[in-house]
């Protein structure tokens, strides 16, 4: 009979130190891989006996990475093998059908091949760069990783359905729960993605001075959602996330303006510096408190006053970019919302470089851009862009919001694709919005700015993030719109004084009870 095996938190070591001399690794381990390229057959054999034992003592099953001998000596719950190894059928020919076997996969084709040939899990990955991993060909991240698991999900093959999964490469305390939470994303017309089984761990528990104090927190951080995930996109959506009338829609919008009017939230901006200081009067037009920081070191302590964090990558840089990352992990780690705006994402290399640096480290909830940007975000981008602006779109209302969907349900966010048309989405509804004015497109950082505003309004209401960075697009355009025919507006210069005065005028007509200028939204809901 088959063993059962638990792969939650699957340990591979090359060192054992940290098990074999007095420091355990408690309950929380439940598979580990014994891995040891170095020594002869007889010490490999002694050291998994030792090895054998304490697994024996605490629950967990152990594995001998590629050496069918020794798992054979040892009487252990079986092998690892690599793409290198020894192939899957001979291990199982020698070790029977009651042996655990896994392999390593790095593509849907390998995991193809590993499934047919009867393996038991495939280890996943490499997810993220190691110090100890040189190969960075087999880097394959998050979004590898989600390829794969929905490959494995929608092949008719029972083997590929069945087959357990864990993933491996730098994964730890930091960003276990954001690998676990968006490696299961269901694409739109497919059916839902295998689960992780476990995640393995190497330097994370091997490295760490405290061992079992590591693992133990590990294993609770995989069965616990990341902090992020109470206001995330759901799976399946709940009630409140069904389309609805436009009318009902609409009549939330005054609610969240009062809401951010009354909560008057820190929009905390790691902005363009070419547009700090419009951002910052936008920001107080709409209600928001704003800060200017550029500093990672006290991401922090601002999301702890619950405040909302938008990434503007306008004049990012190599160096620029951990700032970012420490700033969205923090924000991350208090359940705070935070907004991307991958300015000019496609339009450089380093641009792009950046681009994937960021969508690893962290979970966002609102990705905003430009159609180009949405599609080097989507990974679809099949122009080069130049510079940050948008050229005319050659594609459908109907490919546009396709986009957007498709995004936001990867992602399980909200994504705003911006233009002549928007398109807003969180995957399950998905809307077009036809307001603003041209003159938004002839001012410096119109686009930075609703960045801004989205990311008050979704740190005031992140119940529904969607509807609250509605309600926030609007309130933006409609003030735009109704500055541009003001008899004091003569053009673009004229436009941006007489533009703020409208964003506070919209606002206190909301306060004060009076919201008629929501009269003229022209929101349309889409089907995908």
């Amino acid at each position: 009979m088959k063993l059962h095996v638990d792969y939650r938190l699957y340990l591979v070591t090359d060192s054992t130190d940290a098990i074999l001399h007095g420091r355990d690794l408690s309950s929380g381990v439940t598979v580990v891989q014994y891995r040891d390229k170095t020594s002869d057959t007889a010490t490999l054999i002694a050291t998994a006996k030792r090895l054998h034992l304490i697994c024996e003592e605490q629950g967990a099953r152990l594995l001998i990475n590629d050496r069918v001998d020794v798992a054979l000596a040892v009487g252990c719950a079986g092998v690892h093998i690599g793409q290198d190894d020894m192939d899957v059928q001979t291990a199982r020919q020698l070790l029977g059908n009651d042996k655990i076997i896994g392999v390593t996969v790095s593509s849907t084709q390998q995991a193809l091949v590993a499934a047919r040939a009867g393996a038991d899990y495939l280890g996943i990955g490499t997810i993220y760069a190691t110090p100890t991993k040189k190969d960075t060909k087999s880097i394959i991240g998050v979004p590898g990783l989600r390829t794969i698991l929905q490959f494995l999900g929608n092949h008719q093959l029972k083997e590929c359905q069945n087959i357990s999964t864990v993933c491996i490469g730098g994964i730890n305390a930091s960003n276990v729960q954001t690998v676990i939470y968006q490696s299961y994303a269901p694409l739109m017309g497919q059916n839902p993605p295998k689960k992780l089984d476990g995640v393995a761990i190497v330097s994370a528990i091997m490295g760490a001075d405290d061992p079992r104090r590591a693992a133990d927190r590990l294993f609770n951080l995989t069965n616990d959602p990341p902090p992020f995930a109470s206001f995330a996109a759901p799976l399946i959506p709940p009630e409140w996330a069904k389309p609805i009338h436009i009318k009902q829609l609409l009549e939330s919008v005054p609610m969240i303006i009062k809401k951010v009017s009354k909560l008057n939230p820190l929009c905390h901006n790691m902005t363009n510096l070419v547009v700090q200081n419009i951002a910052a009067n936008v920001a107080l037009s709409i209600g928001a408190s704003p800060i200017m920081s550029t500093s990672g070191d006290e991401a922090a302590e601002l999301a702890r006053t619950g405040a909302g964090l938008v990434i503007n990558m306008g004049t990012s840089t190599a160096v620029g970019i951990q700032p970012y990352v420490t700033a969205l992990r923090a924000y991350n780690h208090e359940g705070r919302p935070v907004v991307l705006d991958p300015v000019g994402a496609g339009a450089t290399t380093p641009r792009r470089t950046a681009l994937k640096t960021l969508m690893a480290a962290g979970y966002f909830d609102l990705i905003k851009g430009n159609e180009n940007e949405i599609l080097t975000v989507l990974g679809a981008g099949d122009t080069k862009q130049r510079g940050v602006d948008s050229g005319p779109s050659n594609k459908t209302v109907h490919e546009r919001s396709k986009i957007v969907a498709e995004l936001a349900s990867r992602e399980r966010n909200v994504v705003l694709m911006t233009g002549k048309i928007d398109f807003l989405s969180d995957g399950t509804r998905t809307y077009t919005i036809r307001n603003g004015h041209p003159y938004l497109g002839m001012i410096t950082g119109s686009g930075c700015t609703l960045g801004t505003t989205i990311a008050a309004f979704v740190a005031a209401h992140p119940e529904d993030k969607l509807l609250a960075a509605l309600a926030g697009i609007l309130l933006f355009e409609i003030a735009a719109q109704r500055a541009a025919v003001r008899i004091d507006v003569k053009g673009p210069g004229t436009f941006v004084p007489a533009w703020l005065d409208e964003l506070y005028l919209c606002r206190k007509e909301v306060l004060d009870g009076q919201a008629e200028w929501l009269g003229a939204a022209d929101v349309l809901p889409c089907i995908t």
